[in-house]
């Protein structure tokens, strides 16, 4: 059962696969950094100063009165909020990732058809018909081999 694993861990899909996760992970970091620390702030700036990630709905305060300027002070009083802020941030930040992996796949997809393409490119005949005998010889051929007929004529 040992073995079989290994065969199984170190296929070139699973590998593949396992790359593909790791940097997906890093990935998707970069472009959560990209959205709450580029994108957001100056759209937040741009409609009166609102900062994203703190926009919160309370649904029950905590020990400490309200207000709470931030999700980390609501959290820290025990408040009940809904965070829609966070939640927009991970809408875009989903989108994104979302438009980078269709970018990726229809790239992929434009050299797959290529590929497909050029195998589907017949080779270039090697051989040709006699039009006296209909014997195949080579293209190059000026007498046929079979009738001896001369057909630079032809």
């Amino acid at each position: 059962m040992l073995e079989e694993f290994k065969k199984f861990a170190v296929r070139g899909n699973v590998v593949d696969m396992a790359v593909g996760i790791i940097i997906g992970g890093a990935f998707s970091t970069i472009v959560k950094s990209l959205v709450a620390d580029v994108i957001m702030p100056p759209i937040g700036l741009a409609l009166g100063g609102v900062d994203f990630a703190n926009l919160m709905l309370v649904i029950s305060e905590g020990t400490t009165p309200m207000p709470y300027l931030t999700v980390a002070d609501a959290k820290a009083a025990g408040a009940v909020t809904i965070n829609y802020g966070l939640f927009l941030n991970s809408v875009i930040s989903f989108i994104i990732v979302a438009f980078a992996v269709f970018l990726l796949v229809k790239g992929i997809n434009r050299l797959r058809e290529q590929e497909k393409k050029e195998e589907a490119v017949p080779a270039a005949p090697t051989t040709k018909d006699c039009p006296y005998c209909v014997t195949s010889i080579p293209i190059a051929a000026t007498r046929c081999p079979q009738c001896t007929s001369d057909l630079s004529v032809s």
